[in-house]
C-alpha cells in the first residue's frame, strides 16, 4: 500500500499518462485561488501552517472527495458504459446545483473541456462526440470528473485503479500547491501524502464493495 502511494507520487501520470485532472491547475496561480476558495467553502481557516493543511485535506477527502467526486466518476463510468448519453447530460447538469463544486467549479470546467478536446479524435466513440457537441452547445458543462469516468470508460482503464490514481493526483496537486505558500521540502510533501492518502484503497473498497475492475 505504501509502494502503490509513493509510485503515484512520484509519478502522477502513472495511472493515465498525462491526464492529470486538476493536479496542473492546482499547481498554478488559479489553483491557489481554488485552494483558498475551497477553505472557505469546506469553513476552515486559510492554510497557513502544515497543521491547517492536513485539516483541510481531511476535510477535502471526506466531503468532496469521497462525498461527490469518486462517486460523480464512479457514475460516469457506468453511464459511458451502457452508452447512456441522455443519463450523462442529466448527471452533467444536476452536478450544477451541488453546492459543492462552488468553490472550484470553474476550474472543473475548465479542466473537463480541456481533456475533452483531447478526444475529439476518436471519432468511434459516439458517446465522446455527442457529449462533446453538448458541451461546446452550452447544453452540458463538461466537470472534470465526468470527462475522468468517460475517459476510464473509452481506454477500459480499470475503475478502482482509476479512482485511486485520481485521488492521488488530486490529494498531491492540494500539497505541492500549499508546499510554495508554506516552504515544504519535498521529503515533507511525501509524508504529508503518505499520511493522507494510507487509507484511501480500504474506503474506496467500501464505497464499492462490487467487483469495479471492468
Amino acid at each position: 500500500m505504501a509502494h502503490s502511494s509513493s509510485l503515484a507520487l512520484r509519478d502522477p501520470g502513472e495511472w493515465l499518462g498525462d491526464w492529470h485532472p486538476l493536479a496542473e491547475q492546482l499547481g498554478s496561480a488559479d489553483g491557489l485561488i481554488a485552494l483558498g476558495s475551497l477553505t472557505r467553502r469546506l469553513e476552515l481557516p486559510a492554510v497557513h501552517d502544515e497543521r491547517s493543511l492536513r485539516s483541510f485535506l481531511r476535510r477535502y477527502h471526506a466531503t468532496i472527495l469521497l462525498g461527490l467526486e469518486l462517486p460523480s466518476i464512479r457514475r460516469a463510468r457506468l453511464h459511458a458504459a451502457a452508452h447512456q448519453f441522455r443519463e450523462l447530460v442529466a448527471f452533467d447538469l444536476w452536478l450544477a446545483n451541488d453546492s459543492r463544486l462552488r468553490g472550484f467549479g470553474e476550474a472543473s470546467r475548465r479542466v473537463g473541456q480541456t481533456q475533452l478536446q483531447k478526444l475529439r479524435p476518436l471519432r468511434d466513440a459516439r458517446l465522446v462526440q455527442k457529449y462533446l457537441r453538448a458541451v461546446e452547445g452550452g447544453r452540458a458543462h463538461g466537470w472534470h470528473t465526468l470527462v475522468y469516468g468517460v475517459t476510464l470508460e473509452v481506454y477500459s482503464l480499470p475503475l478502482r485503479q482509476g479512482l485511486l490514481g485520481y485521488a492521488h493526483q488530486t490529494t498531491r496537486g492540494f500539497i505541492y500547491a500549499a508546499a510554495r505558500m508554506l516552504r515544504l521540502s519535498e521529503r515533507r510533501c511525501r509524508e504529508i501524502f503518505e499520511e493522507q492518502c494510507a487509507g484511501l484503497p480500504q474506503k474506496v473498497e467500501v464505497m464499492f464493495p462490487e467487483k469495479v475492475s471492468v
